[in-house]
């Protein structure tokens, strides 16, 4: 396997994009409309920003084989959340500048081998973390 240009195996970007694929499938099947993926400025990226009845969902998947040291909603900490923040207030002033609607921060995690998306269980994490606006 060989080393994109930012040092992540290929196929380590080949699975994120399919377990971001599967996070958005299955926000779709659920009312949510995909606005936007891979949003990212200086601050940082966020993976899925979708529209669900009157929210705007900033959605951050993660994806976990092996669960022995922490699950994918575990991994988004507080760090992380601050750049999902930052990226997410800037998204917002871009897009909708004085006036944002109500959002809020989802994550989706994923465990199991992501080979077989059968052996999969995803976790739709709702208002997993509240910003300091």
């Amino acid at each position: 396997m060989g080393l994109s240009l930012f040092g992540k195996k290929r196929s380590d970007k080949s699975r994120g994009r399919k377990a971001e694929d599967q996070a958005a499938n299955y926000l779709k099947s659920r009312g949510a409309t995909i606005v936007s993926r891979n949003y990212s400025c200086r601050f940082g990226e966020i993976d899925l920003i979708c529209t669900y009845g009157e929210l705007l969902l900033f959605v951050e998947v993660r994806l976990r084989s092996n669960r022995q040291f922490a699950s994918g909603a575990e991994s988004v900490d507080i760090h992380k959340q601050k750049r999902l923040i930052a990226t997410a207030n800037r998204y917002l002033q871009q897009t909708y500048g004085d006036v944002p609607p109500a959002c809020r921060f989802d994550v989706i995690a994923l465990s199991g081998k992501s080979e077989d998306s059968a052996q999969q269980s995803l976790e739709w994490l709702q208002d997993a973390f509240r910003p300091e606006w």
